[in-house]
């Protein structure tokens, strides 16, 4: 129910350090996780974090004593996250059917471009590359993805 976001000081005498500001999430606050990603979007004057994928210990109560360290892979939503106020929304999106882990995201302005990455659930490598497009009017953002096949 946290995220911890990292940033550069830089001081006048050209020391550089860094800050890590831990940050309390509220809304659909996603479940800890590794092998994700978490890029930020700008857009009209807004930005904001959008995590994706990874993998998660299974919860303790499902665990048994031959499988205590057992991972699943997290169910493939797209969370909006607002650094300023700490607000989480997630959206399903119906062309990622399956969550990835250990996948390459870079952001460009308003898109995310999601490539690669390996689900257990089915044990595959998807080609194709998604486009996850934001936009932060407002209201309501609005996000939309759309599968590159190949």
């Amino acid at each position: 129910d946290k995220i911890y976001v990292m940033s550069i000081v830089c001081k006048n005498n050209k020391k550089v350090t860094f800050r890590c500001t831990e940050k309390d999430l509220v809304g659909d606050v996603p479940e800890a996780r590794y092998g994700h990603s978490i890029n930020v979007v700008c857009s009209r004057g807004r930005s904001m974090g959008v995590l994706f994928g990874g993998r998660s210990y299974m919860p303790s109560t499902q665990r048994t004593t031959e499988k205590w360290n057992s991972v699943a892979d997290c169910l493939p939503y797209v969370f909006l996250v607002d650094f300023e106020f700490g607000c989480v929304t997630s959206y399903i999106l119906p062309e990622l059917q399956d969550g990835l882990s250990f996948h390459v995201s870079i952001a460009r302005n308003d898109t995310i471009y999601i490539l690669g990455g390996h689900s257990l659930a089915n044990n595959i490598r998807p080609a194709n590359l998604y486009r996850i497009r934001v936009d932060l009017p407002l209201g309501s953002p609005a996000v939309n993805c759309t599968v590159l096949p190949g």
